[in-house]
């Protein structure tokens, strides 16, 4: 059976999500930036969170890690960032996999917004969790890497295959959008993905998750074709007011 995804709005623009198994009968709350919301979610659905699955130490994305503890979740996360996020109960890197269910999740060492972030790709449901690095439209900004580490996570995010879902971390789409057509006034996909995203958040809703093929097609920071590009990118976006 397929893994069921729910979206779960925290804090002010932030997503926490939620993964269930049907099977097993697990559920992993990524990012968590703060506990009730998430543990309502869960409960409306009749689900218990076993697990959750921190991208980096940010107190957004971790504000309810400690209540979920406290509740019987066991809390995994960026070795690299350990000391910055006290309720790891074990630590994860390049390489490592964390499970729910039968479902396998490999973990990517994603510089750059923060220097140990990472992010969790269950290639089985064709989903990848970016945290703060890749967003609809976006990326995240460099607080402790550098425009070539974040540039290579792109060049990264952008071999997956194009019907794979992005679950990032905020609501960030339409003023990335709005920055995009800057850079790209002539690109006709994202002109009509700006009409449709202009549109949802007129009427309240979400723009994420998002594909791959759609950042390809449409995402300015994916599309860039080397570090020097990119760097002039994110420093533009930087000082975007829009």
């Amino acid at each position: 059976m397929t893994l069921a995804i729910v979206r779960v709005p925290v804090l002010t623009d932030n997503y926490a999500w939620l993964i269930h198994d049907p099977v097993s009968g697990e559920t992993v709350a990524v990012d968590p930036g703060e506990a009730a919301p998430v543990q309502a979610a869960a409960a409306e659905r009749g689900w218990t969170i076993d697990q959750v699955w921190t991208t980096h130490w940010h107190p957004d994305h971790i504000g309810g890690n400690a209540a979920l503890q406290a509740a019987g979740a066991r809390i995994t996360g960026p070795a690299a960032e350990a000391a910055k996020i006290p309720t790891l109960d074990s630590t994860v890197g390049e390489g490592d996999t964390v499970r729910i269910g039968t479902e396998v999740a490999h973990v990517w060492h994603v510089p750059g917004h923060t220097a140990g972030h990472i992010a969790f790709h269950l290639a089985g449901a064709e989903a990848i969790f970016t945290g703060d690095t890749l967003f609809a439209l976006g990326c995240g900004r460099l607080f402790e890497g550098t425009p070539a580490e974040m540039f290579a996570n792109m060049q990264r995010y952008a071999t997956l295959p194009d019907t794979t879902q992005v679950y990032c971390g905020h609501e960030y789409t339409q003023s990335n959008g709005r920055f995009a057509l800057t850079v790209e006034p002539d690109n006709a996909a994202l002109a009509t993905r700006m009409t449709a995203v202009d549109a949802a958040r007129a009427a309240g809703e979400a723009t994420v998750p998002t594909t791959i093929a759609l950042e390809r097609a449409t995402n300015p920071f994916l599309r860039a074709t080397d570090a020097g590009e990119f760097a002039k990118l994110r420093e533009s976006k930087d000082n975007f007011r829009g």
